[in-house]
């Protein structure tokens, strides 16, 4: 059973990751996760069948902040807005380990882009497989597996999902 403080620490990790990443904060997303953190983008099908391959794997905080990089500096893409919602996350389990606490967990995602000329549309929906640690500095993200249910994403990912 997980006590009030931690659960609205969680809701906060939630709400705050979907914040910066909807406002473009991109500089803060890698601070979300742990130092040997992991993103993982995957389709459905694939995570179904046990299948690794993934469409976004990114290993560590520093593979995190190259992507970050990547998004600000380098890749040319036609600019959009997203916005994220996302469920109230569902506790799987909780462990408490020497290291601290490990807590896994999922929430249902869906992503909507809009295009600075155009309409909004959803870009993706799915879920985060999530686990999360504390820390001194709060909860963070071991790992944050987005699993999204359609095989096809509309154009590219360009932003955190």
């Amino acid at each position: 059973m997980v006590d009030f403080k931690t659960y609205y620490e969680l809701l906060n990790l939630y709400s705050d990751y979907a914040m910066v990443c909807d406002s473009k904060e991109w500089e803060k997303w890698p601070d979300f996760f742990v130092e040997d953190g992991t993103y993982r983008l995957q389709p459905r099908e694939n995570f179904d069948q046990g299948l690794p391959l993934c469409l976004l794997a990114l290993e560590s905080r520093a593979m995190i902040q190259d992507r970050v990089y990547g998004v600000k500096e380098t890749l040319y893409h036609d600019p959009y807005y997203q916005r994220h919602i996302v469920g109230t996350p569902r506790i799987i389990s909780i462990e408490q380990r020497r290291a601290g606490e490990r807590i896994n967990s999922e929430a249902n995602y869906t992503v909507i882009r809009t295009k600075f000329d155009g309409d909004s549309t959803i870009l993706s929906v799915g879920y985060y497989s999530d686990v999360i640690v504390r820390t001194p500095d709060g909860l963070r993200l071991q790992s944050r597996l987005c699993v999204y249910d359609s095989e096809m994403i509309a154009n590219s990912i360009i932003y955190p999902i």
